[in-house]
């Protein structure tokens, strides 16, 4: 992941480079107390120990709320009686049906957060699991049971590093721990997470969409993207500017990331994402995050984000999925971005995942394919977000930085040295690069050619204006 500094931008067809002087004002620690073993209860002798610290866990809101229900379910079932408002269905209050929930939730967080060695309070209120590499919940997969993570890979040919590369770009080591070698860290997933969500069965995965095609915007999914296709991919890289862009509905999500894809654009879709959103239906904050996804079927029935189901294998001790990126870039002043490279294993054929220079995050196996078994067929690099309507108005939910593109570095957000992975492994210039917005009086995009940058673009808006009604 990269912070640019002395970073160059394009202008006109002249570079020149200019020195970003990044605030690296860190937002207010709740704690940074480190707690080990944190799912045990204290004994007497360790209590006053815990008493010390600075961090307070809250309790389980499942047993507290499991206790009430239990309660009221001994008095009469409840009904609304807010006749011709939005309740007008009068449902009855059952709390058989909420028992059942809340065990349907005790058991996908026993079977999503496994057993740490050790667990590191974040300070943005994350809880990061210290887990051992083979209790990932990727080696839930049958296909995976009993096996270690794979030993690394060759890298593509022509990887031309830029930036920092460093592996502390995230909120939760900044307390100065990390997870010991042979763990990885993972992002606790918390009852209020599955109490938040809109579906618990779908916990972790995007909304299916019956008809997904490349400028589809369908279930209100808007983008502003660049792509290629019409070859063969067997990768693609980035770097990423990553702002915090403001998301107007709690069931809204804003996105900026690479697709890597193959199939139709109907059932059989097959993709392999990676980038930063912010998502408070999935996190409870508005914080931008580093996430993965992978899909084989149009995010109807496989996949998830994160590791949040059996799939990704991470081989990183550093880098937490789903964990909150810091700094970010601010208008008008210091900018960051992230460096992602996917690619396609020439021996083993299966999708490793990188940041920065060289240091790998970990791996989709093939098997989790069908398409992507062989190679891409397009490559997608730009935003997204999700226009609910709320009201009947398009949203206010931010793309990018929330400006247009034509403001240019340091206002409006970008993608830039833009690169596919070719048959033989190398790493080339995109050379058919095509831009698109869906709807580009609420969110645009404008690309370019420079000799810093590559293939580049920036994108992005405000959503809801005056010409976006």
């Amino acid at each position: 992941m990269d912070y640019l500094v002395g970073a160059s931008f394009p202008k006109g067809k002249t570079t020149r480079s200019q020195w970003c002087c990044f605030d690296h004002r860190r937002r207010q620690h709740q704690c940074t107390k480190t707690e080990t073993n944190i799912q045990q209860q204290p004994t007497p002798a360790t209590s006053s120990n815990m008493a010390s610290s600075s961090c307070n866990i809250s309790p389980p809101i499942i047993p507290i709320f499991v206790f009430f229900l239990l309660v009221s379910s001994s008095f009469c079932p409840v009904r609304s009686s807010e006749t011709g408002s939005l309740h007008a269905k009068n449902q009855t209050f059952r709390p058989e049906v909420e028992l059942q929930k809340l065990k349907t939730i005790g058991e996908l967080l026993n079977k999503i957060n496994k057993p740490p060695i050790k667990s590191i309070q974040s300070p943005d209120g994350d809880i990061i699991d210290c887990v051992l590499l083979h209790h990932q919940p990727a080696f839930d997969h049958p296909r995976l049971k009993g096996q270690k993570p794979l030993d690394p890979p060759e890298r593509p040919s022509g990887v031309n590093p830029n930036g920092m590369g460093g592996e502390d770009f995230q909120l939760w080591s900044m307390s100065g721990e990390s997870c010991p070698e042979g763990t990885i860290p993972i992002r606790r997933t918390s009852e209020e997470d599955m109490l938040r969500a809109s579906s618990v069965r779908r916990f972790g995965r995007k909304r299916p969409r019956r008809r997904v095609r490349r400028d589809s915007t369908s279930n209100g999914h808007e983008h502003a993207v660049g792509y290629v296709s019409g070859d063969q991919y067997y990768g693609a890289k980035a770097s990423i500017n990553v702002w915090t862009p403001r998301v107007s509905n709690q069931y809204e999500f804003s996105l900026s990331q690479m697709w890597v894809i193959s199939g139709s654009f109907g059932d059989d879709l097959n993709t392999i994402e990676a980038g930063w959103q912010v998502s408070p239906e999935l996190y409870g904050d508005n914080y931008p995050r580093f996430f993965t996804y992978w899909t084989t079927d149009a995010y109807q029935a496989t996949g998830c984000y994160n590791l949040l189901c059996s799939g990704f294998v991470q081989t990183n001790n550093r880098i937490a999925i789903g964990a909150a990126i810091s700094p970010t870039s601010s208008y008008n002043g210091g900018q960051f971005d992230i460096s992602l490279l996917i690619w396609k294993d020439p021996k083993h054929g299966n999708w490793w995942l990188e940041f920065g220079s060289g240091v790998l995050v970990g791996y989709w196996p093939s098997f989790l394919f069908t398409h992507l078994r062989d190679h891409a067929s397009m490559v997608q690099f730009g935003g997204e977000v999700v226009n609910s309507r709320a009201g009947g108005f398009h949203t206010s939910t931010e793309m990018g930085s929330g400006h247009f593109a034509g403001q240019g570095f340091g206002k409006a957000s970008y993608f830039r040295n833009l690169q596919v992975v070719d048959w033989d492994n190398n790493l080339i210039p995109l050379s058919n690069l095509r831009v698109l917005a869906d709807h580009p009086n609420c969110y645009d995009i404008q690309g370019g050619v420079n000799r810093v940058w590559g293939n580049y673009f920036y994108y992005g808006g405000p959503g809801r204006n005056v010409k976006c009604p």
